[in-house]
């Protein structure tokens, strides 16, 4: 944590808005302009609309970067592929608290595997739900979009149930991050990690921009930075 109490930071970058014609120069183009970890949807067509990639592509990948690789399971049984995602070389595997399997096996079920186990919630999902199980997860990830397509808005809503994760989670003590996943770019970015996300994944904000992405990145911290400072102050107004 910083000194001011608060977790620094990190911006993922999602790959789901990415050239896919050159995903691993896209991966390489990400790691180099100082990203902290590699986002990877997944969507099966059925808890979602949208079908993307499997373990396949993140196998495919795995060698173009020493991050961090979240694998995000937008599928209805995450149970059944959880081994596939931890082989093919994924460090965090989320999964959906609204899957058809149950939560509490699918999280010991991916730490047998040896991976990090992140659980998602979608933006209508009240945060009474997760708390059973945040003593037993690496990763919190909070939807603010409804899952399935990139590029849609911030769900603004969303902000009080991520401060209210937040908070719960720093009373029981956990060393938790939570991270902020969709319509997340340099206007919304500074709420999100001002009400208490700190993984904070970013697509089109980020790939949108050509070359270099270092710029995009820094610029993406320095409002996420801005946005506490905006929001401690208005605590103190």
């Amino acid at each position: 944590m910083s000194r001011d109490g608060t977790r620094p930071p990190q911006i993922s970058a999602s790959v789901l808005n990415a050239d896919f014609s050159r995903l691993g120069e896209e991966v390489r183009r990400a790691a180099e302009g100082g990203v902290d970890s590699i986002h990877l949807d997944v969507m099966d067509g059925h808890f979602v609309g949208n079908i993307t990639m499997g373990p396949v592509v993140v196998e495919a990948v795995r060698d173009q970067s020493t991050l961090p690789y979240h694998s995000h399971l937008m599928i209805s049984r995450p149970m059944r592929y959880v081994r596939p995602f931890a082989e093919a070389g994924s460090d965090v595997i989320a999964f959906h608290l609204e899957a058809d399997d149950d939560p509490g096996a699918v999280i010991e079920e991916i730490q047998r595997a040896g991976r990090g186990a992140g659980l998602a919630v979608n933006p209508e999902t009240p945060a009474e739900r997760a708390l059973p199980y945040l003593d037993a997860i690496d990763l919190l990830l909070v939807m603010t979009v409804n899952p399935g397509w990139g590029g849609q808005a911030f769900i603004t809503e969303v902000l009080p149930k991520l401060a209210a994760l937040r908070a719960e989670a720093d009373r029981r003590g956990l060393d938790l991050p939570i991270a902020v996943d969709g319509g997340v770019n340099l206007e919304t970015i500074g709420a999100a990690y001002g009400a208490g996300g700190d993984v904070l994944v970013t697509g089109s904000a980020l790939y949108a921009q050509p070359g270099d992405l270092r710029p995009a990145v820094r610029a993406l911290r320095a409002a996420a930075r801005a946005g506490t400072v905006a929001t401690t102050e208005g605590s103190r107004s």
